[in-house]
């Protein structure tokens, strides 16, 4: 079955400086996005319930976005273009607020999950960042 792009988007209210490296560095994403985090040559192992999965860092732009693309192992990147998630960083011009999006893909069935799983780990983020 075929996947489906989608995005979320969360306000943040907190710089996106502070909001990136929870993004990007393994001690950030290990307090909400996974129960562990390693890193070595911009691959990243992440641990949820004992279980790893691996991701690429792509693209990254310093305080504005990063790109993960999923890998079976180091040497077979999946170069599928439904297998990757972003995170980008926006701030409203006029109202100061700054917006975390996310773009990741899902079966259409698991739709609903998937997206209720990304609003559990964001406010998971807000509660550690005292939002």
């Amino acid at each position: 079955m075929e996947k489906q792009k989608y995005e979320l988007e969360f306000i943040v209210n907190t710089s996106p400086k502070i909001l990136y490296n929870f993004l990007v560095t393994p001690s950030g994403l290990s307090e909400w996005f996974s129960d562990d985090v390693n890193i070595r040559n911009d691959i990243y192992t992440f641990f949820w319930d004992g279980e790893e999965t691996k991701a690429k860092l792509i693209n990254k732009r310093k305080d504005e976005s990063a790109k993960f693309q999923w890998i079976d192992d180091e040497d077979d990147i999946d170069e599928n273009e439904d297998s990757y998630f972003e995170f980008k960083i926006e701030v409203d011009n006029l109202t100061n607020e700054t917006a975390l999006i996310i773009t990741d893909f899902s079966e259409e069935d698991e739709m609903d999950s998937a997206e209720k799983l990304w609003e559990s780990q964001i406010s998971e983020l807000k509660h550690i960042l005292g939002l």
